[in-house]
């Protein structure tokens, strides 16, 4: 009786604290990149969580409809951390928006920073907020990184602790050691010459022209080195199961930044998923029913509340 009683109460309890979020579909505007957004919020006067995306044309909610890529992540996020009485703002990647169309072709990482700054900027401003927290995931944590000026913490999802071309060869070479040491040289030459005149055959897809200057200056940003230069409390999470970032990455990356906080999270992967059975792990990149880990939401609550 005591437990119904207890399920009753908790029932009712979460049911107020939802009915109390507030929803407003908001447009920055980044000189003439639009840039769509839901922010959400039981009230004002508190911490703002920023989400800045991964790779790939991401959308708000954490999904890529032309990939067929729908975890819905950041969604099971906002839920989550708005329960806990934080707002949370995330945004349509300017790449996931066809109306940025126009400027797809010469995007470079730090135009994807350049977006994330004026996202701070806009609540900044309207000062609707206590603080600024910017999470960058995966390629969003060093965008996060390059765009933390006047924000109040900075947090680390699933970031990378090296220059992208030793990632992706790393992560080439996990499952083929040749075609890793192939794109190792054609990195090496885009890195000397500028470009690259004979691509291998079976790395048409990565280093296609039109991606080769965007590897270029992605290439010169070193994740070790830009972490140092923050003064804002930091902290690194990495998930044990993750496939595409080991915890090594994370690990270094708080090496960089002694002052730094780092948690390595069991069963979480990268797209932030409890994954307790290893044929899940995949699978869970495609449907919104496996659940965001928990523990992830106590970390990041702790870390913004101190």
């Amino acid at each position: 009786m005591r437990r119904l009683i207890f399920l009753i109460l908790y029932l009712f309890l979460t049911s107020v604290v939802f009915a109390q979020i507030q929803s407003e579909e908001i447009t920055i505007y980044n000189k003439e990149i639009k840039l769509p957004g839901t922010l959400s919020y039981s009230k004002e006067n508190t911490p703002l969580i920023i989400w800045v995306h991964g790779s790939g044309p991401m959308d708000r909610n954490g999904n890529q409809p032309a990939q067929n890529v729908s975890s819905n992540y950041i969604q099971q996020f906002r839920v989550a951390i708005n329960t806990k009485n934080i707002a949370f703002f995330s945004y349509d990647k300017r790449t996931a928006n066809k109306e940025n169309s126009a400027f797809f072709k010469d995007t470079k990482i730090m135009d994807f920073a350049s977006d994330a700054q004026a996202v701070v900027r806009h609540f900044k401003n309207k000062k609707i907020f206590s603080e600024i927290i910017l999470i960058g995931h995966s390629q969003g944590a060093l965008v996060a990184m390059l765009a933390s000026k006047n924000t109040a913490k900075y947090i680390s999802l699933a970031g990378a602790g090296a220059t992208i071309d030793k990632i992706l060869v790393q992560q080439i070479s996990k499952n083929n050691p040749t075609l890793g040491e192939a794109a190792k040289q054609q990195f090496d030459t885009l890195r000397m010459k500028g470009k690259i005149e004979v691509i291998n055959p079976f790395l048409i897809s990565l280093f296609a022209k039109p991606m080769q200057s965007f590897w270029s200056a992605w290439m010169l940003l070193n994740p070790l080195e830009e972490i140092k230069k923050l003064t804002v409390p930091v902290l690194i999470i990495q998930g044990n199961k993750d496939l595409q970032v080991n915890i090594e990455n994370a690990e270094a990356l708080h090496a960089a930044n002694l002052k730094s906080e780092l948690v390595i999270i069991k069963n979480m992967n990268h797209v932030l998923k409890d994954i307790q059975k290893e044929e899940d792990n995949l699978s869970s990149y495609y449907k919104s029913t496996f659940p965001i880990s928990e523990k992830l939401i106590e970390t990041i609550v702790s870390f913004v509340k101190k």
